[in-house]
């Protein structure tokens, strides 16, 4: 047939004018959750905290543990009203309110809590309250021992970043839902070692995409289900790797530096492409591995971006660059490991493998991606009709209401196809029961819901093994 020629033509047009496009785009994202960032300075018996910190969530009263965006929140109208506040009135209300925020974390020396003075806030003027106002803080303590500064950050506050400067081998720590610091030198750089540095960034790496990087996760998802011959795999795997590793480090050395605002609407854009060509392509094309290696590159300064917020510093910098490239490939393979073992190895031999598995989660890949797209564009206001694409991709429903709707969908599915026994019946049922669970695992896996999603998988296994029963002799799955 030559439909498929002239669709993957049509959809290489269509994707590229889209990402010309977007590189022309600035739009930023207010409502994304942003980590604050302490830097902490020590001098005799003074202890200086310049906070960078967008104060409207702790004033408007935002909890923000596990939230990647304060729309979740029951307060966001409140944070919304406090964004468009002058820098006069925000800072009044922060005063007003620094006894209460203050109480909620603590800066000791040994054992012995120390008093937070607030000494200044810089407020910047009301812009375009689309893009996040970041105020810098100013907090003294006097320490009147001399023994190692602990700071204790709720969860409640979002993710922080703390970096002791004005010495050699600063002490940096990334916390990402509350938690205590280790003791760190009055005197002295930070007594870490390398193979330590490199050891806790393998840590941050792996994190960064299980479970914080949801579009990380679906390229990569992208690139298995493709198919299932390990050339094809290697290929992407093999470009995508060199490209993300080539912008990482020229990002993190500050080298490259590109917008988030720009990087991840193509990020994004990217992974609508790799779902849609896994659908309309018989395998892997020839220009597959380039085009995976440019979106590699941008994926490359998607991690840049977030090492920048961590503040390397000069203390062991190239342990910790690689550590972070390490966890990175570690949280790469497993997620493809994860699927080869649920679906690869128990259905990639049947000839319906890519009709019921691969084809129905390369739609719903690109479907969320699409969402963001959109959203990360500001084309789309995500509290409005899409507001169900944020719920899912944040994981806002509930997991016993995603069990519920998987389970019913799947058995429904199932019976449909046992009881009537038509043949015609099980690709069709195969197609939606694959499309339906992968969007309930992402909202299972988005909550952070483990076990949730893994009987949602084990759910799936089961209803697409029973809708297979009885059906015509299958083949084996023919080379990609």
């Amino acid at each position: 047939m030559t439909v498929f020629p002239n669709l993957q033509v049509t959809l290489r047009v269509v994707l590229t004018a889209l990402l010309s496009t977007l590189f022309a785009i600035t739009f930023a994202r207010a409502h994304e959750v942003q980590p604050t960032v302490i830097d902490l300075e020590m001098a005799d018996e003074t202890i200086l905290l310049e906070i960078d910190w967008v104060i409207e969530a702790p004033v408007a009263g935002l909890d923000l543990e596990g939230l990647a965006n304060t729309n979740a929140s029951d307060r966001a109208s409140v944070y919304d009203a406090l964004r468009e506040r002058s820098p006069e009135e925000l800072s009044a209300e922060f005063e007003a309110q620094w006894p209460d925020l203050s109480s909620k974390f603590s800066v000791k020396a040994g054992e012995e809590p120390l008093a937070l003075s607030l000494t200044q806030i810089d407020v910047p003027e009301v812009g375009d309250i689309e893009i996040a106002r970041i105020s810098r803080v100013y907090v003294e303590a006097t320490a009147t021992n001399s023994d190692p500064i602990t700071v204790t950050w709720p969860a409640e506050f979002g993710p922080l970043v703390l970096r002791q400067v004005g010495i050699e081998d600063g002490y940096s720590v990334f916390i990402s839902s509350g938690g205590e610091t280790d003791p760190i030198p009055r005197v002295g750089g930070s007594d870490q070692t390398a193979s330590e540095a490199f050891v806790e960034y393998i840590g941050v790496g792996f994190d960064h995409i299980i479970p914080l990087g949801l579009d990380h996760i679906l390229f990569v998802l992208g690139l298995f289900f493709l198919a299932l011959k390990i050339r094809p795999l290697l290929w992407q795997v093999t470009a995508f790797t060199l490209a993300h590793t080539v912008t990482l480090a020229l990002g993190a050395l500050d080298i490259i530096r590109i917008s988030p605002d720009i990087v991840e609407p193509l990020i994004a854009a990217s992974i609508v492409y790799v779902g849609l060509e896994n659908v309309f392509s018989r395998g892997l094309t020839p220009w597959r591995p380039a085009i995976v290696f440019g979106f590699g590159l941008l994926h490359g300064l998607g991690f840049a971006s977030v090492l920048s917020d961590f503040g390397l510093g000069a203390s062991h910098f190239v342990p910790k660059l690689i550590g972070f490239n390490v966890g990175v490939e570690i949280g790469q393979l497993a997620v493809i490991a994860a699927a080869f073992i649920a679906f690869g190895l128990l259905f990639g031999s049947h000839d319906w493998y890519r009709r019921r598995i691969a084809n129905p989660i390369s739609i719903g890949i690109s479907i969320i991606a699409l969402f963001w797209v959109f959203e990360r564009t500001g084309v789309i206001d995500p509290e409005g009709a899409f507001a169900p694409f944020a719920w899912l991709t944040e994981g806002e429903i509930a997991s016993g209401l995603v069990l519920g709707v998987a389970v019913a969908f799947a058995a429904a599915m199932t019976a449909l196809v046992v009881v009537t026994g038509v043949d015609g019946l099980r690709d069709a049922a195969g197609i939606a029961t694959s499309f339906v669970l992968f969007l309930s695992l992402v909202a299972a896996f988005t909550s952070g819901n483990w076990v949730v999603s893994a009987v949602i998988v084990a759910i799936w296994i089961l209803a697409i093994r029973l809708q297979s029963l009885g059906g015509p002799e299958e083949g084996s799955l023919q080379s990609a």
